[in-house]
């Protein structure tokens, strides 16, 4: 696991394979100290959807999909589910306390812990796909990414009780509190999906990327 954090968490730096060894060794040991300490958490839960004109609903929870990713994503999807995932308040802890005595290394740790919480991402699909034989999951999709709406974090979090559960808050601004948390959407189909979520115009690394400011990208 540490070996697929340190290469995601070079790509969140904008250094991916080919990084030099030193700075890879450095995010290697920062991955393995984070794993010793922070564990991914994460809840999730399956509603019916339902198409409608502006995009789709899952009316048990009470939200609206709307736009062009929701309609890309969904199609022929007659489920989906709803999924927070975070690092939790000891992580936040830990990246503040290494931005007072070294602010390289946290930068280092920040990367890592971004690439925690989508190992945790994966890790509540990887659970879904077991409870869903015969089913197929989407690419996961997230409020701010395409023209999924953002303020969607306030309902998508209600519908998951995520306060509660996971101790995950939404800003005024309708950001995720604790800094690394993940909230995303999974259509679940009865085919075979595509990967459709790739690319630089849904990645939520588009604007700090220094490959995507130069005019290149990672490759994924």
């Amino acid at each position: 696991m540490c070996l697929d954090m340190t290469l995601e968490a070079l790509r969140y730096l904008g250094a991916g394979r080919g990084a030099p060894e030193e700075l890879r060794q450095s995010v290697e040991r920062a991955a393995q100290e984070l794993s010793g300490q922070v564990k991914s958490r994460y809840v999730y839960r399956i509603f019916s959807l339902e198409p409608e004109q502006e995009g789709f609903s899952l009316p048990q929870a009470g939200l609206l999909l709307t736009g062009q990713t929701a309609r890309t994503m969904l199609t022929g999807c007659a489920q989906a589910a709803l999924l927070c995932c975070t690092l939790g308040a000891r992580f936040d802890a830990l990246l503040r306390a290494c931005q007072v005595r070294d602010m390289a290394q946290a930068v280092i740790l920040d990367a890592c812990g971004s690439a925690l919480v989508e190992e945790g991402c994966d890790a509540a699909q990887e659970e879904m796909v077991q409870l869903l034989p015969g089913k197929f999951l989407t690419d996961r999709f997230s409020p701010g990414y395409g023209d999924l709406p953002l303020p969607l974090q306030q309902g998508l979090c209600a519908a998951l009780d995520a306060s509660r559960r996971l101790g995950v808050h939404v800003t005024r601004q309708y950001l995720l509190n604790p800094g690394k948390t993940v909230t995303a959407v999974v259509g679940i189909s009865g085919k075979p999906q595509p990967a459709r979520v790739r690319g630089c115009a849904f990645c939520s690394m588009r604007e700090r990327c220094t490959l995507y400011k130069g005019g290149k990208t990672c490759g994924v």
